[in-house]
């Protein structure tokens, strides 16, 4: 199957450039894809940057707008589809795309997105999810920011969203989804978090494991973990943030003695090996969940490696045809 993926290219703290680079660091790593990309910008700025060797796959649509990292979601949204982030959005609307990329400004994509292309019935609004490294490779965990007050009904919609992307993305078949809590115990808990286990429990559409805490994310103890996105947000922004705590003190602490640096050389191909582990550009590209089309957010700070992970994951996406499963199983729990 064919994919032509829409990509705004003045997304992102290096963009028009990490845009370019992610398409070629995607073509060098699949040198038999037939993937085509429309990428739009002011084409005196990304013209320049299209190769001889990537002519074949690129088109550039002009835009004459765009949207900055500053601007707020309500004004990008008055701004019409005049500009590079709401033209991509707009060629999956009207099927010349089959998925949207873009490493820009996340609460004017998510507003231009949900404008645009519609949430499935019952979605107020769609869920941002991550995979999280985990000791049997990634954990799923959603929400992580776009809706900060969840209801119950919010819940299980994340865990159904959730249940599909994993078997989708990550060929999982029956992917088990835990809820994030205080406690494992059956009677810990808010009332919100209370009435959604009620639901999940004899939930046709998820292998429901129970509660969740914060350790079991990185344990895989599940394959997905629910939560409201004030809690998500918080998680991920705190297993970031130990990480490049971790990251700092081994490389100082390899770097302190002769002996440590002797060490470190001879742990070289196991220290690569984590790097390669944590390395958040390999998980970079996120689907903004509950949205009628593909729509996959990037990282606004990865370079052309980080992006190439992103329009992956369009790629897949879209090849695997996830959208009619996810709203399936949107519609089973209407």
């Amino acid at each position: 199957m064919t994919s032509c993926i829409a990509i705004d290219a003045m997304g992102g703290d290096g963009a028009p450039k990490i845009v370019f680079d992610g398409i070629a660091e995607f073509v060098k790593a699949h040198p038999t894809t037939d993937a085509k990309f429309l990428v739009f910008g002011p084409e005196d700025v990304v013209k320049p940057l299209l190769t001889p060797a990537l002519a074949s796959y690129v088109t550039i649509k002009h835009s004459a707008e765009i949207v900055t990292g500053q601007t707020k979601p309500a004004a990008a949204v008055r701004m019409g589809r005049k500009t590079s982030m709401a033209m991509a959005i707009d060629a999956v609307n009207s099927g010349i795309a089959d998925a949207v990329v873009s490493a820009g400004n996340t609460g004017a994509f998510m507003a231009l997105s949900k404008i645009i292309l519609k949430t499935f019935d019952g979605i107020d609004r769609p869920a941002i999810p991550a995979l999280i490294p985990s000791d049997k490779g990634c954990t799923l965990v959603l929400d992580l920011g776009a809706n900060i007050d969840c209801s119950a009904e919010n819940l299980v919609q994340f865990a159904v969203m959730g249940s599909v992307y994993m078997r989708k993305l990550m060929n999982i078949d029956n992917p088990s989804v835990g809820l994030l809590n205080v406690g494992s115990e059956d009677l810990k808990g808010n009332q919100v978090v209370q009435a959604a286990a009620n639901f999940l429990r004899d939930h046709p559409l998820v292998n429901f494991h129970g509660f969740v805490e914060g350790d079991d994310i990185t344990k895989a103890t599940v394959d997905v973990v629910v939560t409201d996105g004030f809690t998500g947000n918080i998680v991920l922004k705190a297993i970031e943030g130990t990480v490049r705590l971790f990251a700092r003190q081994l490389k100082k602490s390899l770097s302190e003695t002769v002996l440590s640096k002797l060490g470190a050389l001879i742990a070289q191909p196991s220290l690569a090996s984590f790097k390669r582990f944590v390395d958040p550009r390999l998980y970079n590209g996120t689907m903004f969940l509950g949205l009628r089309k593909i729509v996959i957010k990037s990282h606004g700070g990865t370079d052309g490696i980080g992006f190439a992970t992103a329009i992956k994951v369009a790629d897949e996406l879209v090849k695997r045809n996830v959208i009619p499963d996810l709203q399936a199983g949107l519609e089973g729990i209407q």
